[in-house]
């Protein structure tokens, strides 16, 4: 039996820290765009400094407050999620719990078990990834966790999502599930925020700011690790000589090999051809979109990146903007065979800096090419159209 009201009710349960984690976007703009579509959403997270305001985040917003220490706030989440998630569904009477992969967030789950049957909502396991870059003992560990709590939806609870097809093959594989139990919501883009004709003026204005007036900006934004391509495109640009020698490289994010790669890069950095710039908040990311002149997403190929959803594409694209990418499954999912995107054969430096300079030569060619990105973006990965397929599984769960 579920909730008498006409809507549909939605708590979507993460172990994201709502005042800090970036990649919390997704979630909060599908459950925006579920809302539009008929459903009563809220999002349970955590906090470690500021609070999170439902009315900033534009949907109901419930957060615990936790200190940000390894570990340690994971178990601390996990125990709330114990108490707080029966206490929840017997409040809001939910039809629907979507919970990410993480095995604390699993206890708090399998204790809404104890429920009485008539008003238990149904439990969805959403994965946006799978582990990737895994190393030594806590990698290990992290896989392990993943590992079981995908065995332990696929036996107990109602429902499992991917971020790609490519991932439900995958998971279907690795743990034997049927495909047709598995449902696929994509990466999204609002293509209210990232619109390219908004961003014009003020694009100018920042490429002056950053000393880029009269430079070729290539931009990769997004997080800084070693197997991510970003060491590769630094040591590509050290071959472009003569005219290419105009080109900049911009580095918007932030992660664990930043100072790695500033280091690696010092020599750019002093001549003014690499550029490292700090996150920025999500609503002026598409900004520095605007203001440069192409995109990179230099993923190797690797299994980590095969089966994922790159958003810096998806957002690169919706902003009208022409992306070098390397020839992996995961960017060609997306672009296929679209002149939106200059295809690199592998994340290489001479092979990169080739996609680079050929993009560079026909700057004339970007705008009209980055056209066909905008529409790709609008008709298949708008968060209305994501929002659409996700309401779809949800109801064939019912």
């Amino acid at each position: 039996m579920m909730a008498s009201s006409s809507k549909r009710r939605l708590l979507w349960a993460s172990f994201l820290f709502l005042d800090s984690d970036f990649h919390k976007t997704s979630r909060i703009e599908v459950l925006r765009h579920l809302s539009e579509q008929g459903y009563e959403v809220t999002l349970l997270g955590a906090y470690s400094e500021t609070k999170p305001s439902s009315e900033k985040m534009g949907i109901p917003v419930l957060s615990v407050p936790v200190r940000k220490i390894p570990v340690i706030s994971y178990v601390v989440l996990a125990i709330s999620l114990i108490v707080l998630l029966p206490l929840l569904v017997l409040e809001l009477r939910p039809d629907f719990i979507i919970a990410e992969p993480h095995f604390g967030a699993f206890l708090g789950l399998l204790s809404t078990r104890a429920i009485p049957r008539s008003i238990r909502p149904k439990i969805v396991v959403d994965i946006r990834s799978t582990p990737v870059e895994t190393r030594g003992l806590r990698g290990w560990i992290e896989v392990l966790c993943f590992d079981i709590a995908i065995l332990v939806a696929r036996d107990l609870l109602d429902g499992i999502t991917t971020i790609t097809d490519m991932m439900r093959r995958e998971i279907c594989a690795k743990f034997h599930i049927d495909a047709q139990s598995i449902g696929v919501w994509t990466s999204g883009v609002s293509t209210v925020l990232f619109a390219p004709e908004e961003r014009t003026a003020r694009s100018k204005e920042l490429r002056a700011e950053m000393g880029v007036d009269g430079k070729f900006v290539v931009m990769y934004h997004g997080v800084l690790t070693a197997n991510r391509g970003v060491a590769e495109t630094i040591a590509g640009l050290r071959l472009l000589e003569g005219k290419y020698r105009n080109i900049v490289f911009l580095v918007l994010g932030k992660g664990p090999a930043l100072s790695s790669l500033m280091a690696a890069g010092q020599k750019e950095i002093n001549e003014g051809r690499v550029i490292f710039h700090g996150p920025v908040d999500y609503q002026e990311v598409p900004q520095y979109i605007s203001a440069c002149d192409i995109e990179i997403v230099p993923l190797p190929d690797i299994p980590d990146w095969r089966s994922q959803s790159p958003l810096n594409l998806l957002e690169c694209l919706a902003m009208g903007k022409v992306a070098v990418a390397t020839d992996v499954p995961c960017n060609r999912e997306i672009a296929g065979n679209s002149p939106c995107v200059i295809y690199v054969a592998s994340a290489d430096s001479e092979e990169i800096a080739k996609a680079i300079m050929h993009a560079f030569d026909e700057r004339d060619m970007l705008d009209k090419w980055g056209a066909y990105g905008r529409a790709m973006i609008r008709e298949r990965y708008d968060w209305a159209e994501v929002a659409r397929s996700l309401n779809l599984y949800l109801s064939s769960r019912l």
